[in-house]
């Protein structure tokens, strides 16, 4: 065996010795309360936040829920002190949750670095090891903070604040089989948050394989929100699996001219050939929506983007009903934009929507053309 390989696995063994376990243990099915108090933040009650933080080639995404957090990853080796640096500018002492979806390094480089600036309350990894010096500064500061690790169990809900979160992969079968086969993409922890009509699906970089399994497992998946799997590679975001999230807006965490040449194109047709809406953080910065349960607004680093027409600073909505007659329903299959009460928006599917408070000279710049029956 090799040098590395005895090392994480005497690491492993003291950290779950040093946490009173004798694996990693899965917290079984049902609901599970955090009971975690003390965070100093903001209290953002009666909303979720959720950022997907720019951290280059790589994932980090906060999640706020009144007092509580989680993180899921946090990017790289090189990004994790600006992860620590965002997450203390918003007042964030404590995290309910934290989730390594996986052993790769642009996921869980910046892990050890948030384990030992913030109190920590429950960790979720899969159980699988990996010989790398990253992987072993992780399972270094996990023992420095005596926290053990809890194994994802499909169908397990967790409560954060007023939101929840359903664990989605990996199944028992891929775990099997990508364990053995060292498919650590596959091993993704994949979770579906709900808060109020609103919900997010992320499944870290999950490829085809196991977003099939989550599909076959019958968990609901639906969501206004997919973080695609594997920075928008081609090998995941599989027709089944898009089909049952069914979106209206994706996200896309990946560095600018990464080297993979993520997004791939073959994503970006499939997304566009449904409507959907595209959010990317090498375009548009550190991402942040913001959900009140039933409408998710999106605030975003930079302006319009070119690709998708995405408007920053809160401007674009998704399930809104505007009554300001300055306001206008954008048909994003049509081009065609609309007075709110105009017969076609109740006709128009909810994905095809886009609900802008704005000029009408600002919706002609954007490329749509008036509705003939309204005549907005």
């Amino acid at each position: 065996m090799p040098l590395r390989a005895v090392l994480s696995f005497f690491l492993c063994a003291f950290l779950l010795s040093a946490s009173g376990c004798t694996g990693i243990q899965p917290s079984g099915s049902g609901s599970v309360s955090s009971g975690d108090e003390g965070n100093t933040l903001q209290d953002i009650s009666g909303t979720v936040k959720v950022h997907f933080i720019d951290v280059g080639q790589g994932d980090s995404i906060l999640i706020q829920s009144g007092k509580e957090c989680m993180l899921v990853d946090a990017g790289t080796n090189e990004t994790g002190a600006e992860v620590v640096r965002y997450l203390k500018s918003l007042g964030i002492s404590r995290l309910a949750y934290l989730i390594g979806t996986h052993p790769h390094e642009d996921h869980i480089g910046g892990l050890d670095d948030v384990i030992h600036s913030f109190d920590i309350g429950t960790v979720i990894m899969p159980d699988v090891s990996h010989t790398t010096r990253t992987y072993e500064d992780v399972l270094d500061a996990l023992i420095d903070k005596d926290l053990k690790v809890t194994k994802p169990v499909p169908g397990t809900v967790y409560q954060l604040g007023e939101a929840s979160f359903t664990i989605l992969s990996p199944t028992e079968e891929v775990e099997q089989q990508a364990a053995a086969a060292g498919d650590l993409n596959n091993l993704s922890v994949g979770l579906r948050l709900t808060f109020g009509s609103n919900a997010f699906v992320m499944c870290g970089d999950a490829e085809a394989l196991s977003e099939e399994a989550i599909v076959e497992s019958g968990l609901i998946l639906k969501a206004d929100v997919l973080k695609l799997g594997h920075h928008g590679s081609s090998t995941s975001t599989c027709d089944s699996f898009l089909q049952a999230v069914s979106p209206s807006i994706a996200v896309v965490s990946c560095g600018k001219d990464n080297s993979y040449g993520h997004p791939h194109r073959e994503t970006m047709d499939k997304l566009a050939a449904e409507g959907i809406t595209v959010y990317r953080t090498d375009e548009q910065g550190t991402l942040t929506a913001t959900s009140d349960g039933s409408v998710i607004t999106w605030n975003t680093g930079s302006g319009a983007s070119a690709d998708t027409g995405i408007l920053s600073d809160e401007s674009v909505s998704e399930g809104k009903t505007i009554a300001d007659n300055n306001s206008y329903v954008l048909n994003k299959n049509s081009m065609k934009f609309h007075l709110p009460d105009c017969s076609s928006v109740e006709k128009m599917k909810e994905s095809n929507k886009i609900y802008f408070d704005g000029s009408r000279d600002e919706v002609i710049g954007m490329g749509y053309a008036p509705c003939s029956q309204c005549n907005p």
